[in-house]
């Protein structure tokens, strides 16, 4: 399938590992020139030269705090015109609603929610005028069904949910489209982190720990950063302009619900 987004510019945010790194891929295979941001340096300049090795699109590394204004600056700066942004940033550590404070909500909150609020803020306008955009923000399937231990990333993610829900349609009539999302456990940093921490409590091996939540999903594996940015790839196109303000789940069927 042709998703028409050849020759387009992306920003993609914490994209040198992960889920982020899957959205990269699949845009720069459709043609897409990305501008990959990440912290890490060298982990992010390896990532670039191999994204454009083998899609032969360009790949401009930004080592750069996203959450930061001089991170987002440089990040603007070096893409110049953005036709599709990929909000994306790691979640907070877990814990027990007693366990945090004011400053932990407060980091969730700039990460996850106002963040990616300001790189909307500052790309949409002239997607408008040129009528034509693509966002997609990554968040999580607790913003549908909230994890108990996962409350800091509950509370920022869903306040950004809510801001798109009633940013995405007001756009829309300018051709731009906002849609979020919704991974659950997918073979990432992120399950690797969640898994030792099972582990660890339980007195088990990550591989125990590994079976036993993929054994809560339906089809009893980890999803994968493929996967997931094909998907992205797809909100992205030229096909999906009448798919407005959604949070779509990508979860193995994990998320019991029915709307």
């Amino acid at each position: 399938m042709d998703l028409g987004l050849q020759g387009k510019t992306a920003i993609v945010c914490a994209g040198s590992k992960g889920l982020g790194r899957g959205c990269a891929e699949a845009l720069a295979q459709a043609g897409v020139n990305i501008i990959l941001n990440a912290r890490n340096e060298e982990t992010l300049r390896a990532t670039a030269s191999e994204i454009a090795k083998l899609t032969g699109v360009s790949v401009t590394p930004v080592a750069a705090d996203i959450t930061t204004e001089a991170g987002r600056a440089d990040v603007l700066a070096a893409a110049g015109q953005v036709d599709i942004l990929v909000n994306n940033a790691g979640g907070p550590p877990p814990g027990l609603w007693s366990d945090w404070s004011r400053e932990d909500f407060l980091a969730a909150l700039d990460a996850n929610m106002l963040t990616p609020i300001a790189l909307m803020q500052a790309v949409l306008p002239a997607m408008m005028d040129r009528g034509w955009g693509r966002v997609v923000n990554i968040t999580s399937q607790s913003v549908r069904a909230p994890i108990a231990q996962l409350g800091l990333s509950n509370a920022a993610r869903t306040g950004l949910t809510g801001f798109v829900a009633g940013t995405a349609r007001q756009v829309a009539q300018n051709g731009v489209t906002i849609n979020n999302l919704l991974p659950g456990i997918h073979a990432t940093d992120r399950a690797v982190s969640l898994d030792g921490g099972v582990a660890q409590k339980a007195g088990i091996t990550m591989d125990e720990a590994r079976e036993q939540r993929e054994a809560t999903i339906p089809v009893r594996r980890y999803g994968t950063r493929q996967e997931f940015g094909a998907m992205c790839a797809f909100l992205c196109s030229q096909h999906a302009g009448f798919i407005v303000g959604q949070n779509i789940l990508l979860d193995g069927g994990g998320t019991n619900i029915t709307m």
